[in-house]
C-alpha cells in the first residue's frame, strides 16, 4: 500500500500522527471535529496512533501550504510536543503543498486520500478487489513520482511481466540518457494498462455470472450505505452468510450474493456491496466502479443507514450522492434506520424520515424490524411483477413450470388440451410469454 513507501507495514501501528481539519465558519467547527474523529477511526482501522488532533478555522486555502503560516507554527509545535512522525490531513492536499509542509515539518505528510486507499489495500481480499486497490493507489501516486520512485523500483519486473515480457524488466530501467522522472512515468503507464486489462477481464467473468442471475428472474436486493452502518451484519441476520463483521470502517470490500426466501416462499438474492464514506477518494470510485456496478444493476437497493450516528444524515446523503455519480439515482430504494437500539430520541429518526420516503426502522445486531423489513421488501417486488392470466397448451408444460418457478400462482384450471394459469410474475416473464396472455 502506499504508506508502505514510508514505513515498513510492521511499523505501522508504533507511528504517532496528528490529524488535522480545517473549517471556514465557527459554526462549522463541531461538523470539523466529528470529521476528526471519523479520520481518527480510518487512522485505527490502518493501525496508526492517534497523538493529538487539530482542527483549523481558515480564512482561505494557502496553495503552497493548505493552512496559514500561523497554524503551520502551532503544527510543528504538537510535533514537538508529541514526537509524532506522521502529519494526516482531512482535506485532499496537492503534491506540491505535500512537498511543502514536509521540507517545513520536518516529518512525513499525507492526507485523507492516501489512508483510505491504504486501508482498502489492507482489506481488499479477492482477486478483483487487490486489482482495483492496485490500481487506485498507482493513479494517486502519478503526480507524487518522488516518493514513489524507490516503491516502484522493487516492482519493476512485475510491471513489465505483465504488458510486454523482459523488456520492462532491469534492462529497461538502464537506458542511458534517460531521466529519473521519464523512467518513472513509463513503470507508471505500463503499470496502469496492465492493471487496467486484468480488471477487465475479471470485470467479464462478473458480468456473465450477472447475466445467469437475470436469466433466473430472481429479484435482486443491493445492500448499500455509509461504511459500517451495518450492512455485514443485516446480510448475516437475514442469510447466516457468515460475512466477516468488525466494528471498523472497511471492514469487508468484496461484494457478496447470497440468496434469501420470505415467508411466501418468494425468492431474492441479497448483494452486500462496499460501504460508502465522505470525501471516497475518486480514484476509487473510478476502479471499484465495476463493483459498485451491483448496485447500479439491481432491481431494487436497500440504503441502510446508521440511525444512531450523530452525522446519520451527512452519511446518508453521501451514500446517494455516490450512487448519484454511479447512475443509480433513480433506482427503487427502501431506505432501512438501522441501530435503532442505541438510539435515546427520536429526533434524527424523525429527520430522516422526512428527507426519506419508504423507511424501516430495525436493529440488524437485535434482528428488531425484520418482520416491517421483510413486508416493505415484498411492496417492490410486486411492484415489478403483475398478475397475468395464461392460456398455455399442455404440450408446453415446460412454461407452466417456469412460471410455476418464478412467479406466484393464484390459480390453476384445465381446458381440454390447454393449461389456465392465473399467476404473479416477474415483468420480464409476463413480457416473454405476451403471446400466452388471455386479455381481460
Amino acid at each position: 500500500m502506499a504508506l508502505e513507501n514510508i514505513y515498513e507495514k510492521n511499523e505501522l501501528s508504533t507511528t504517532g500522527v496528528i490529524l488535522v481539519s480545517s473549517y471556514f465558519e465557527h459554526w462549522e467547527k463541531d461538523s470539523c471535529l466529528e470529521h476528526l474523529n471519523e479520520l481518527k477511526l480510518l487512522c485505527d482501522t490502518l493501525g496508526l496512533k492517534t497523538l493529538d488532533r487539530m482542527a483549523c478555522h481558515t480564512r482561505k486555502v494557502s496553495a503552497s501550504l493548505f493552512i496559514s503560516t500561523g497554524k503551520l507554527e502551532e503544527l510543528k509545535e504538537k510535533i514537538q510536543a508529541t514526537g509524532a512522525d506522521l502529519v494526516v490531513f482531512d482535506d485532499e492536499i496537492s503534491p506540491a503543498q505535500q512537498r511543502n509542509l514536509e521540507k517545513e515539518l520536518k516529518v512525513h505528510v499525507i492526507d485523507r486520500t492516501e489512508v483510505i486507499i491504504g486501508v482498502f489495500a489492507e482489506r481488499a481480499e479477492t482477486k478483483e478487489a487487490r486489482l482495483q486497490v492496485e490500481l487506485a493507489e498507482v493513479k494517486y501516486q502519478a503526480p507524487r513520482l518522488k516518493r514513489l520512485w524507490t516503491h516502484l523500483s522493487r516492482q519493476a519486473g512485475t510491471a513489465g511481466g505483465g504488458a510486454g515480457g523482459g523488456a520492462g524488466g532491469g534492462g529497461y530501467l538502464k537506458g542511458e540518457g534517460e531521466k529519473q522522472i521519464e523512467i518513472d512515468r513509463r513503470i507508471i503507464k505500463r503499470r496502469i494498462d496492465r492493471l487496467e486489462k486484468e480488471i477487465e477481464e475479471v470485470r467479464g467473468q462478473r458480468q456473465v455470472q450477472r447475466q445467469m442471475r437475470e436469466k433466473g428472474g430472481i429479484p435482486v436486493f443491493a445492500i448499500v450505505g455509509y461504511t459500517n452502518a451495518g450492512k455485514s451484519t443485516l446480510m448475516n441476520a437475514l442469510t447466516d452468510a457468515n460475512v466477516f463483521v468488525e466494528d471498523k470502517l472497511f471492514a469487508t470490500l468484496d461484494t457478496k450474493t447470497r440468496k434469501f426466501v420470505l415467508d411466501n416462499n418468494q425468492e431474492l438474492l441479497l448483494v452486500d456491496t462496499v460501504g460508502f464514506i465522505r470525501k471516497l477518494p475518486h480514484q476509487l470510485v473510478a476502479a471499484f466502479k465495476s463493483t459498485l456496478e451491483e448496485a447500479v444493476k439491481a432491481d431494487i437497493l436497500i440504503h441502510l443507514v446508521d440511525s444512531s450516528h450523530p452525522n446519520a444524515i451527512e452519511q446518508a446523503k453521501t451514500t446517494m450522492q455516490v450512487l448519484e455519480e454511479l447512475g443509480a439515482k433513480d433506482k427503487p430504494v427502501i431506505t432501512v434506520l438501522n441501530k435503532i437500539d442505541k438510539l435515546e430520541g427520536d429526533a434524527e429518526i424523525s429527520r430522516l424520515r422526512l428527507l426519506y420516503p419508504k423507511t424501516v426502522r430495525i436493529s440488524a445486531l437485535q434482528r428488531v424490524g425484520f418482520e416491517e423489513l421483510k413486508e416493505a421488501i415484498q411492496r417492490e417486488i410486486e411492484a415489478l411483477r403483475k398478475v397475468v392470466q395464461f392460456k398455455i397448451p399442455q404440450s408446453e408444460y415446460q412454461i407452466v413450470s417456469e412460471i410455476m418457478r418464478l412467479g406466484r400462482v393464484i390459480h390453476q384450471d384445465y381446458e381440454e388440451n390447454d393449461v389456465l394459469i392465473k399467476a404473479e410474475v416477474p415483468l420480464f416473464l409476463a413480457e416473454k410469454f405476451r403471446v400466452y396472455a388471455q386479455v381481460n
